[in-house]
């Protein structure tokens, strides 16, 4: 359904509208003596002291992302990823990208050695899976609960891809009967 085309007045009606309402305004309301000093003032004062503050916060925000990065995945260098953040905030946050890039990276050597790549506090979690276990034990348990999950993940392949392969057409019974 379309709208009927505006007449010249009702085209009109919107400026004149605001020309009667701008002129019926006090005119002083524009332009207080001394109000642009006042704004200036506050202004300054806002510079002054909100800016750095707000600065300083989001610094430090921002530094302190690859600690909490490390911490949510359970990272077994947790701790020390957290020391070099602090280190990057004491040194103007030149060694923060060596913190994130930290944070980011999978522990295979620390795998190799203790044989896990979580956090002890993973295991020690009193609410966790593992939280009545010796910690050797929780360790093997979690590897072959990863193990079990691998190999769901396989058996999945493995049957899209045989579902996908051409099957072999079946015998008839006349080839069955004649060649026995």
């Amino acid at each position: 359904m379309e709208r009927p085309h505006a007449t010249p007045w009702q085209k009109n009606l919107v400026p004149a509208l605001s020309v009667m309402i701008a002129s019926l305004l006090p005119a002083s309301a524009w332009a207080m003596a001394g109000m642009e000093e006042a704004i200036a003032d506050v202004a300054v004062w806002v510079v002054i002291l909100v800016v750095p503050v707000g600065a300083l916060y989001l610094f430090w925000k921002v530094h302190v992302l690859p600690e909490v990065f490390a911490e949510k995945n359970n990272h077994p260098q947790k701790h020390a990823i957290q020391v070099l953040c602090l280190l990057s905030l004491a040194f103007g946050g030149l060694l923060w990208p060596i913190a994130w890039l930290w944070a980011f990276t999978k522990p295979t050597a620390y795998k190799a050695a203790y044989g896990t790549d979580k956090h002890d506090d993973y295991f020690l979690d009193p609410d966790g899976h593992h939280a009545d276990k010796p910690m050797d034990l929780a360790i093997v348990d979690d590897e072959m609960m990863l193990l079990e999950e691998k190999m769901d993940g396989l058996k999945k392949k493995r049957e899209l891809i045989m579902s996908k392969l051409p099957q072999p057409a079946a015998k008839t019974e006349e080839e069955v009967g004649g060649h026995a």
